[in-house]
Formats: C-alpha cells, structure tokens, sequence
C-alpha cells in the first residue's frame, strides 16, 4: 500500500512538472497541441489551463471556435457546472450562427439541470431548468434533443411537485392541519395530472378532519360538513383508489358527529 502511495505520488509530481513546463513555453501551437492532447485523455484541469492561456493568440483565427467550444466542456466535465453554464453562454453570444448552436443552447440549459439540488433544498435553478429547457424545445423545433428536453422538464417537475408534498406533509407532522389541508389541495392544482391525486386528496381529508375535531364546539359542524363534501368529492374523483375505502371511514365518521351536534340538547339556564 506504501509503495502504491509512492508511486501515485510520483506520478502526480511528473505531470505537475510536464504542465508547467508546457505552460512556460513561448509557442502557442505547442501549447494548443498538447492541451488537445490532455483533452483527449479526459485531463481536463491541464486542458482547461492550457487552451485558457492560448485564447487571446487565438482570438479571430480559424481555430477559435473549436478551442472555445472544448474550453468550455472543460469546465462542464469538472462539474463546475455554474461556469461551464456561463461559458456556454459566451459561446452563443460569439458564434451565434454556428453549426454547434444548438448543441451549446441545450448544454446551457442542462447546466441548470446539473446543478437542481434534491427536493428539500431551494429549487431555483430546478425552475431556471424547466425554463430554459422549453425555451430551447420552442426555439429548436426540429431538434433531435427535443426527447430528452421535455423528458428533463418532467423529472423536474415532479422534483417540485415532491417539494410540495413534503411541505404539506410536514405541516400534518407538526400538527397544523388547517395549512396541511390547504396545502394538500394546493398541490393537487398544481399537478393536477399527477399519479398521487388520490393521495394528495385523501390527506386534505384527514387532515381537515383532524381540524374539525380539534375545533371549538361552535365551529365543528361547518367543518365536519365540509369534511364531508371533501370526502363525496373524493368518491366521484376516485371511484378506484386505494384509498376509498379509508375516505368512506372519514365520510362516517363526519357524518356521526355532525349527527351527534345536531343532537345535542341545548342548555339552558336554571
């Protein structure tokens, strides 16, 4: 193992000392020549130095695009992702007309995608994906990536859609069952073609049932009632869901206790 660490160690030191003797040298051909070559063996980092340094020689000259556009994976292949996002940007803006536009214009837009966080975090730049990948869909109409765009636009919103449920979820978790219900049907006209309506819906339900039974007297029979057109709406949505059978218990139950209200002699006094 000691002897392996040694080795990989002396490696690193060659080719820290291959680079910065490449990097000293006055000729920029030869600089381009061997950051082509880095880029072919996947050294990016080397490449990224190396065609950097030689751009402003370059600039104008037919091998400008080319060095510009694998400058520009260079960074996209390190994961840094917020400026590969900036120079593919660039890239558009100097050679708008260029056979690779949009390719550049798709790669731009899956930088965003690269970097939307998982559903808990902040989803700017899930959004800023969702965007730009249908922009890129209405601007490149013909475009083969077309697919895999609208695929990304679905995987992102149903991130946001997760967001949401867990948001919602979370009020019930802590209790707050009026804003779980509200927050419930607020995803479900959100995604209304999502493949959790039926869930999404049937925890409104238990939640605004919770609510109405935690309720002040005076205020349970309007909310049970409403439980209960919450539940009938759900029968007519749902007919098959697994969780009608659940709904039907809630629906008797609210139905019980606004029974049991109406019921209910009234005081008076002695």
């Amino acid at each position: 193992m000691k002897i392996f660490s040694i080795v990989l160690f002396s490696i690193f030191l060659f080719s820290c000392s291959n680079i910065n003797k490449v990097m000293k040298s006055k000729d920029p051909q030869y600089k381009l020549r061997m950051a082509e070559q880095y880029y072919a063996k996947k050294k990016y980092n080397y490449a990224q130095q190396l065609f950097e340094d030689v751009i402003p020689y370059f600039k104008g000259q037919q091998e400008f695009e080319d060095i510009y556009y694998k400058y520009a994976y260079t960074a996209y292949y390190q994961k840094d992702y917020l400026n590969a996002e900036n120079l593919f940007k660039t890239y558009l803006e100097v050679f708008p007309n260029s056979a690779r536009a949009e390719e550049m214009d798709y790669m731009r837009a899956y930088t965003f995608y690269q970097q939307s966080p998982k559903a808990e975090l902040d989803q700017t730049n899930t959004i800023k994906a969702m965007g730009m990948m249908q922009t890129f869909i209405n601007t490149h109409p013909g475009s083969a990536r077309i697919k895999d765009a609208t695929g990304i636009i679905d995987t992102c919103r149903k991130k946001l859609e997760t967001k949401d449920a867990k948001a919602a979820q979370l009020y019930f978790d802590l209790g707050q069952f009026r804003a779980a219900s509200v927050a419930f049907e607020s995803v479900i006209d959100a995604y209304p073609d999502s493949q959790h309506s039926d869930e999404y819906k049937f925890m409104s339900i238990r939640a605004a049932f919770r609510f109405a039974e935690l309720s002040v007297v005076e205020k349970q029979a309007e909310r049970f009632e409403k439980v209960v057109t919450d539940c009938n709406d759900f029968m007519d949505r749902f007919p098959e869901s697994a969780f009608a059978k659940q709904v039907q218990q809630y629906l008797s139950l609210s139905q019980n206790n606004l029974k049991s209200i109406a019921n209910e002699p009234t005081k008076t006094s002695t």
